[in-house]
Parts: C-alpha cells; sequence; structure tokens
C-alpha cells in the first residue's frame, strides 16, 4: 500500500511539472523566451505577439523546430545590436541557413507596429527587400535615441524585462570582432553560440 501512494505521489509530481512547462503560444498575451547561450549565459525576452504577430508565430515555429540550436551571433556591433540566428559553425567555419521569408510588420511597410527600437529589443534582420526576413534576428544594444531610425523600419517583435538581461546584451556587444570576409564584417573573434532557446508562458 504504502509503495502504491509513493507511485501516486510521484506519478502526480511528474503530471504537475510537466503542465507547468508546457507551453501554449495561444497564450499570445504571455509568450516568453530564452536566449541560452554556449557557456550558459541567458537573455531573457517577453515576445510582443500584438506588435508583430505573424513575427512571433515565425519565431516560435523555428523555436520549436530546434533551427536556432548551435546558431552564432556572427554581427556585433558596439552601441547598436548583436546580431544571430542564421550562421552555424561547421568545423569552425560560419555557414549561414535561411528559411521562408515573411512579411515585414512595420510601418514603413504598411503595418502598425508600436514598438520601438530600445536597450533589449529584439527585432528581425533583413534586406533592402522589406518582405525578406526569416530567421535571422539581432537584438539591440543601444537606447532608442541613438537607434531611433530603426522604428518602423524594422520588425521589433520583443524585449527584456529584467537587467540582467540587459547586461549580458551589452558585454556581447564589446567583444573583440574581425574582418571574417566580404560578408562577414563584424564578426566575432571568439564565436557566441546559442546552445537553445526556450519557450514559456511566465517569466524565466
Amino acid at each position: 500500500m504504502k509503495k502504491l501512494f509513493v507511485l501516486f505521489l510521484l506519478s502526480f509530481l511528474i503530471l504537475s511539472l510537466n503542465s507547468c512547462t508546457k507551453f501554449d503560444e495561444n497564450n499570445t498575451d504571455n509568450i516568453y523566451a530564452q536566449i541560452v547561450l554556449k557557456d550558459n549565459r541567458k537573455i531573457n525576452l517577453k515576445l510582443e505577439y500584438q506588435a508583430a504577430p505573424r513575427t512571433v508565430k515565425n519565431f516560435i515555429k523555428l523555436v520549436k523546430e530546434g533551427f536556432y540550436n548551435n546558431k552564432i551571433f556572427h554581427r556585433i556591433i558596439d552601441n547598436f545590436m548583436i546580431q544571430g540566428g542564421g550562421y552555424e559553425l561547421d568545423n569552425n567555419l560560419p555557414i549561414n541557413h535561411s528559411t521562408d521569408a515573411i512579411y515585414g510588420e512595420f510601418s514603413s511597410n504598411g503595418f502598425d507596429n508600436p514598438l520601438k527600437h530600445d536597450l533589449g529589443v529584439i527585432s528581425m534582420a533583413r534586406t533592402t527587400n522589406p518582405n525578406s526576413a526569416s530567421c535571422q534576428f539581432f537584438i539591440c544594444s543601444a537606447p532608442n535615441d541613438k537607434i531611433s531610425y530603426l522604428d518602423g523600419q524594422y520588425a521589433a517583435f520583443g524585449k527584456t524585462y529584467e537587467d540582467k538581461s540587459n547586461q549580458v546584451i551589452l558585454e556581447l556587444s564589446k567583444v573583440k570582432t574581425i574582418r571574417y570576409n566580404a560578408y562577414l564584417e563584424d564578426y566575432p573573434e571568439v564565436p557566441i553560440i546559442i546552445k537553445k532557446i526556450k519557450l514559456a508562458n511566465s517569466a524565466f
């Protein structure tokens, strides 16, 4: 009888743990992401579904597929941003990966996105084509008064909610960079690797 009770208790605890960690992407008011680096530093973000719903859905899809696992931050510019999510190292060589392009959710492209670029804001990287963003993102490492020209030009879709994450962003923004080739001119000398990205319905 005692063994049955212990087994029941263990089953209950496992079920409770699973229910607490299960992510519901339909809970659009509470979507959180945690970028975990290979050195276990973390950047915690709250995704703003109302500001850029298609962008958030695309990001969630890629995270759930494990696309961002082992991708790197390949472009670092101090007092501007850190960019990653597209390149992966293969025998220490950066190899670019891409996914399907999505509609650019920002005002110059006809979409009302109120989220301003500021320290800790995550936004989609793109080419000159407003609808070319796919998987690469950047996280701002400067305040809005320095980078306000990004507002209305790029699809911002979330932001940090704690100073600790901002400190990690600022640390990363100051690493030494090199000109690797014509396409990677602000490449970190020491690779910054994303181990994984987690999703949750409450703050990490």
